[in-house]
């Protein structure tokens, strides 16, 4: 198993000052057409592996290869490394053209001034700003400045269920509520049978999940004025509650505290798991041998009643966005491969085979995404989501509170007591680790 290679936010923190203050090609370089017939690109692991993602993408790199003569290098990056992996090459100047990067970065990596902002004359060269989705351009950058990057696939949490599993432990329907989800858990976790499964050495997937539950508790972990709060009673017991699902209610196997490469989906794929919490996995199973008929999705619980606003929030607005790297040695190329990627076409195709959302408005209208699972997502986007905090060291924010909650899920899984006490300690050590 590859372990979570977690730089400290002080690392973090180095890495996109140098960047922003022009230490590193990353920021200096003005960018150029020098190798006009060759693009490196850093695609993010969105299948249920990385030979799957180089299976699916090389046959679209070809025919933007046969389209403009531009041979493109792809490389994978798992997702428990790619964010580590761009802040150093914002830092360093040495990174690929063109990269995928999580849409709940783009505030921070904006920072740096390493990535080339997507001004209307950039937009238009790609075939205008108004083809996109409002709040997928939303979540490509701060507000009030252009974009850091473009929206290349929309995606919202769902939950994931094994509906075999639910018949063989007499539940009818998908829980909608937490208490529902415990017991319906606790009914399945006998044996080597487990209710819910989780990634918890993967640092994004544990801010996802307690951004989430913060909402649901009025927690923001931020206060308007962008100074970390994560030591409010609200964010203290929105971890303590996703936490407690090992350590409490004995839901998800120990082992989960060190899942960080999607094992929580090949456990989900196997039977071994009944449910799970994901942005788009229907790729995944059908890759491990799932029939779509073999599971369900419905909407991410809330404390009662239904989704909604307030503190019915049932996910952060994720997503992926493409992004070119400023001091790219082909500007020219690197755009048009921008425009290949969010063309309706390779929108439709790559957005149907990963099982996520087309941010391109065109290529959403196609029935290809009125599947249920895809409804769920697209109306969960629509009315129960909301955004990641758009502060410069929101990647801070992923690695310290993502690292907290990976220490208490070791914790938990070590038999350790997880308790308010010890949360809000993991949170202050977090929380002053982001003001240093």
């Amino acid at each position: 198993m590859r372990h979570v290679r977690a730089a400290s936010a002080v690392t973090l923190a180095l890495a996109i000052t140098a960047a922003a203050t022009g230490c590193g090609g990353g920021t200096t370089g003005t960018g150029s057409n020098e190798s006009p017939k060759t693009l490196t690109y850093w695609a993010s692991n969105q299948g249920p592996s990385i030979e799957a993602d180089k299976e699916i993408l090389t046959p679209e790199l070809k025919k933007f290869e046969k389209e403009t003569g531009i041979t493109v290098k792809l490389e994978v990056v798992p997702w428990a490394d790619l964010l580590n992996r761009i802040l150093a090459a914002t830092a360093s100047g040495q990174g690929p053209d063109v990269l995928n990067i999580g849409n709940s970065w783009s505030a921070s990596l904006q920072a740096t001034g390493a990535l080339l902002p997507w001004d209307d004359k950039s937009f238009d060269e790609i075939g205008g700003r108004d083809r996109f989705v409002d709040s997928a351009v939303a979540s490509a950058g701060k507000e009030g400045e252009p974009p850091a990057a473009v929206p290349l696939y929309s995606l919202a949490y769902a939950l994931y269920y094994n509906k075999k599993m639910f018949a063989e432990a007499g539940i009818e329907k998908p829980p909608a509520t937490w208490d529902e989800l415990v017991a319906a858990g606790q009914k399945i976790s006998k044996g080597d049978k487990w209710g819910l499964g989780a990634e918890g050495g993967n640092l994004s997937n544990n801010i996802h999940q307690v951004f989430a539950l913060g909402q649901q508790h009025g927690a923001d972990f931020f206060d308007q004025d962008g100074k970390a709060t994560f030591t409010s009673d609200g964010a203290v017991a929105a971890v303590k509650q996703y936490v407690d699902f090992m350590a409490k209610d004995k839901i998800i196997a120990p082992g989960n505290a060190e899942y960080a490469q999607n094992q929580s989906l090949t456990d989900f794929a196997k039977g071994k798991t009944a449910m799970v919490l994901w942005q788009a996995a229907a790729s995944t199973f059908a890759a491990q041998g799932m029939k779509p008929d073999e599971w369900g999705a419905a909407p991410v619980p809330v404390p009662s009643g239904a989704p909604g606003t307030g503190k019915q929030v049932n996910s952060m607005v994720a997503g992926i966005n493409i992004a070119v790297f400023k001091n790219s040695k082909n500007l020219d190329g690197a755009k048009k491969f921008v425009k290949f990627m969010t063309g309706d076409a390779q929108q439709k195709h790559l957005n149907k085979t990963y099982g996520a959302i087309p941010p391109v408005k065109a290529a959403q209208a196609d029935a290809a995404f009125g599947a249920p699972d895809l409804k769920v997502l697209r109306d969960t986007l629509a009315t129960s989501a909301a955004p990641l905090p758009q502060v410069p060291n929101e990647s801070q924010f992923e690695t310290a509170v993502g690292t907290a909650v990976k220490e208490l899920w070791a914790d938990a899984a070590a038999g350790r007591p997880v308790t308010e006490k010890s949360v809000r300690a993991r949170l202050e050590k977090a929380q002053q680790t982001m003001q240093q």
